[in-house]
Formats: C-alpha cells, structure tokens, sequence
C-alpha cells in the first residue's frame, strides 16, 4: 500500500510540473496584461512602457516561468496587481469557504444519491424506479448554471428562504454562534443546486450495480440456500454494489472543481471559483496561475484517493 503512494506520488511530481508549464503558457497567451484596462489611455505610452519593464511584464515568458517556480517551492505563489497582496494570502482567505462548500455539496449529494440508487436498483422496472430514473435523466440535461439560476431566483428571491449572496451576514462576530449559523444558511442553497445536479450520476450508478449484482451467481446460490430476501439484500447485493460508489468518491472531488466555479460566481461566493473568474477577467496571471494548480493538484489527490479507498473497501484488490 505504502509503495503504491509513494509511487503514485512520485509519478504526480512530473505531472505537475507539465501542468503548471501548460498553464502559464495559456496565461501569457491570453490578450493584454494586468495593466490592461486599468491605465488611463490618456497616459503617454511611453510612460506606461515604463511601468511595464518596472513590473517585469515585458521578460521573455520562460523567465517569468522560472521566477514564478522559484517562488512556488518557497511558498510564494506571487503577488496580486489586482488586489496589491500576496497570493499566498488572497488564497488563503478564500480557500476555507470553497472547503466548507465542497464538504456541504458531498454530505448533501451522498445523502441524496445513496437512498435514491439503492430504491431505483431494488425496485427496477417499477413507477418508482421510472421516477427515480427520470429525475436523473432531468439532471444529465440541466446545465448546472441555469439550475443554480433558477435555485436562486426561487429560494433567495422570490421566498427569501436563503441568501442570496456572500458566505456569512455582516457585521456578526466570528466564533459566535450567530456568525456559525449564518455561514451554514449561506452554503446551504449553493451546496444543494450543486449537490442536486451532481447526485445523478452516483444514483444511476449504484442503481446499475444493484441491478447487474442481483443476476450474478452467488446472488442465485444464496436464495437457494433459503436466505430471506433482506439478507440477500443487505449483506450481499448491496454490499459489493457500494464498493465502486466508495472509490467514486475520490473523483467527486474533481467534479466539485467545475462546479463550484459556476456556482460561487453566481450565488457572489467568495471562494476560490469567484477568485478565478475575477482573475482571468482582470488579467491577474498570478492569481489565475496559483488557483489553476491548486485545482489541478486536487484533481490529481482526487484520484490517488479514489485509488486508496477502493483498495481499503475491496480486499480482493491488492495495491503493492
């Protein structure tokens, strides 16, 4: 098991630096600069020239890359033109609210997938298993976006039962229980406009598993040996169809990626997905840079992770 990590880990290192490479080439590629749209154009250019070989944003891309790197292994991802502030901080503040609205989206998508997939495979071919089926089939059509759109506009607007933007109500104090309350009535719609367009897949996973294990052979043997119906059920069937749901969960990580960008610029959370957007539209490369590897980063632990769940969960995989 220990090998397998370190190998894995060691295979991530090359990986990353591929990553940041292709992304910094992507940031220079994109039109314009920091000082882009926020210099006076009355400005004699020769003075804003000057403000650009002061800033370093005329060097070759491949210095740039360098000194970014350099930075990166000391812990100093750069500063924000943006915001006048190192990255390390800007991050550092808006990285808890996008955990905190990843660890709410995977509670709220397992607590509605896993009951659903496990009706749906049970009783297929029946009006509740259709149901089930065509909630899902709903959610596959639905672009997250336009869902979360129409979440906000009906719960935050129009019944007022939620916020409608930021992650906590001002002016309250942090530690109190005023202010914790407040941040779980803030998460609580984005979380669940993503949970419910993300929990399809899960549930017409499980619910295909559920479905292929009760034809298998061990399943036939045991209702021949006189096994009641929920034994079968619960130690048999259902058992070896949550093993694969319980090496998905490393991949919902990724997926929680993309989707917390849409949703934290929509629902105006400040997160590491509102940051992006901000960024990419101000031209804040190093910003852009920083959150870009962070993501790929986890989406690479997302799958290492999935990796070391299923070996848990299934002895009858062996990872050396």
């Amino acid at each position: 098991m220990w090998k397998f990590i370190v190998r894995r880990l060691v295979i991530t290192f090359p990986q990353l630096i591929l990553l940041s490479v292709l992304i910094f080439l992507l940031a220079q590629a994109m039109p314009g600069d920091a000082l882009t749209g926020l210099v006076d154009p009355n400005i004699d250019p020769a003075t804003i020239d000057e403000q650009r070989e002061k800033l370093g944003l005329n060097k070759p891309w491949y210095e740039k890359y360098i000194e970014w790197v350099g930075g990166v292994f000391q812990g100093d991802l750069g500063q924000s033109f943006r915001y006048k502030i190192p990255v390390t901080d800007l991050i550092e503040e808006r990285i808890v609210n996008t955990f905190w609205l990843s660890v709410a989206t995977l509670i709220f998508t397992y607590m509605i997938a896993v009951p659903l997939g496990m009706i749906s495979g049970r009783y297929n071919d029946t009006i509740l298993d259709s149901s089930i089926t065509g909630y899902t089939y709903i959610g596959f059509a639905t672009p997250l976006f336009i869902f979360a759109l129409v979440m906000l506009w009906i719960f935050g607007y129009h019944l007022q039962w939620f916020p409608t933007g930021g992650s906590v109500a001002p002016e309250l104090k942090p530690g109190t229980l005023e202010y914790v309350l407040s941040r779980i009535q803030h998460l609580l719609l984005p979380a669940l406009s993503i949970a419910l367009i993300q929990t399809v897949s899960t549930v017409q996973y499980l619910r295909s598993e559920i479905v292929d294990t009760k034809l298998k052979d061990f399943i036939i043997t045991a209702r021949a040996k006189g096994a009641s119906e929920s034994r079968v059920y619960n130690r048999h069937i259902l058992r070896n169809s949550l093993l694969p749901i319980a090496a998905f969960f490393g991949y919902e990580i990724t997926t929680l990626i993309t989707g917390t960008i849409f949703i934290e610029q929509i629902f105006s959370f400040p997160g590491m997905g509102q940051l992006f957007i901000e960024s990419v539209l101000q031209r804040d490369f190093s910003v852009v840079n920083a959150v870009v590897l962070l993501f790929g980063a986890a989406a690479i632990v997302g799958a290492l992770l999935s990796d070391i769940i299923l070996s848990i969960v299934d002895p009858r995989i062996r990872i050396k």
